[in-house]
């Protein structure tokens, strides 16, 4: 094994230290996204509950969905821009980014017929 110069020794060091670095900033974004309003709901018999839900506008937050029923659904939603697919007996964590007051349609994309709510940013 061939030892390395000083100065190859140091960029090979201070790389390290900047790998190291990023990662240690993984923890900084993780408590903040315990921060974020988490707001529960359930799908069971293919329908939410609660179906409607309040949240603050201009404010980022997350749904927590727990399917209740055997089969998956996927929380889906134009108005809010996203698609989630939750399996069967799971649960999964919706992340939404911050609304202007208003009111937002979501459905259950498999069963669209029953499920359907709202989200109110007020």
């Amino acid at each position: 094994m061939a030892s390395l110069s000083p100065a190859a020794f140091f960029r090979t060091a201070l790389f390290t230290a900047a790998c190291l670095a990023e990662f240690a900033v993984s923890p900084v974004s993780s408590a903040a996204a315990a921060d974020v309003p988490t707001f529960e709901m359930t799908l069971k018999d293919h329908v939410f509950t609660p179906s409607e839900i309040e949240v603050p506008a201009n404010q980022r937050f997350q749904i927590k969905l727990t399917n209740e029923d055997a089969t998956p659904d996927e929380f889906d939603s134009h108005d809010l821009r996203v698609e989630k697919v939750v399996g069967g007996g799971q649960t999964g964590i919706i992340r939404i980014q911050p609304l202007v007051p208003g009111r937002y349609m979501f459905m259950g994309e498999y069963h669209a017929a029953t499920a359907r709510g709202v989200v109110t940013a007020k």
